[in-house]
């Protein structure tokens, strides 16, 4: 592993990790309860957190072939709901049923960023980072 696939992994694995305190001390600090697609969209980053910390620690590239399908499974969500809760998704197409609404709640922290759209960057990022990490060496 050349030292810039580490750095990928590593920035990648730092992004998921911040995205998952950030996930747990939004909803469990402040109290905010997530909404379905926001759920998905912790199922796809948390084990990132764990995976990419794996591969860092015995710099083994093969941990961005197996956390790349989680990062563009969150990506698809993440977009999803950013195209949601922005009005370009009809309202019948909402998934959520009883409980929290993915696209009428207050999602936004930080001064009006919505939550949406810092999943969907973090997915973007990682999943960047994870096809730049898995480029083929010259070396």
């Amino acid at each position: 592993m050349t030292p810039k696939q580490w750095a990928c992994l590593l920035m990648g694995w730092f992004i998921a990790l911040v995205s998952t305190v950030g996930a747990l001390f939004i909803g469990e600090v402040m109290g905010m309860a997530p909404c379905m697609l926001c759920w998905y969209q912790r199922i796809a980053m948390f084990p990132l957190v764990t995976i990419l910390g794996m591969a860092c620690f015995s710099e083994d590239r093969r941990g961005a072939i197996y956390a790349l399908p989680l990062s563009l499974t969150g990506l698809a969500l993440a977009l999803y709901h950013t195209l949601l809760v922005a009005g370009f998704v009809p309202k019948a197409w909402i998934p959520c049923g009883a409980g929290v609404s993915c696209a009428d709640q207050k999602l936004e922290i930080l001064n009006g960023i919505q939550i949406p759209w810092l999943s969907l960057a973090a997915f973007l990022v990682i999943s960047i980072l994870l096809l730049v990490s898995l480029r083929k060496s010259s070396q």
